[in-house]
């Protein structure tokens, strides 16, 4: 395993650990804070995609999403993830967590826990 599988990995497992968190805040009646955990957790699943295929970690969302869709635009498989990323990044980091707008609140639950199939999906394209 080279240095570069290590930190991918490991960036991985940071969005495990922010997926987690967010089930835990959803447990604990804090809608909240569980979306922006979700959407933290999708948006580091993304970044060690992006670092598995490029080498370098996005840092900012903006990166992030201009590779997501770069890659998107290359690989049909991508594009599910595309779609899947900004409906996280506009329902639970935007409207839920930004402005409180987390209804229906059985829709926004569904989001957060189907974040751990995303991770799944990215670690899949990325070949980890």
């Amino acid at each position: 395993m080279t240095t570069a599988d290590t930190d991918v990995a490991s960036v991985f497992d940071d969005a495990v650990r922010m997926q987690q968190s967010a089930l835990e805040q959803m447990a604990a009646g804090d809608i909240r804070d569980a979306a922006e955990k979700a959407w933290c957790a999708a948006k580091r699943a993304t970044d060690a995609l992006l670092f598995a295929r490029t080498g370098e970690e996005p840092h900012r969302s903006s990166e992030t999403g201009a590779g997501l869709r770069e890659l998107a635009s290359r690989e049909p498989g991508a594009r599910s993830l595309r779609a899947r990323y900004y409906e996280r990044q506009g329902t639970l980091h935007g409207e839920c967590f930004y402005i409180g707008l987390c209804e229906p609140v059985e829709e926004t639950e569904a989001l957060i826990r189907e974040t751990a199939d995303y991770i799944e999906g990215a670690r899949l394209l990325a070949g980890a």
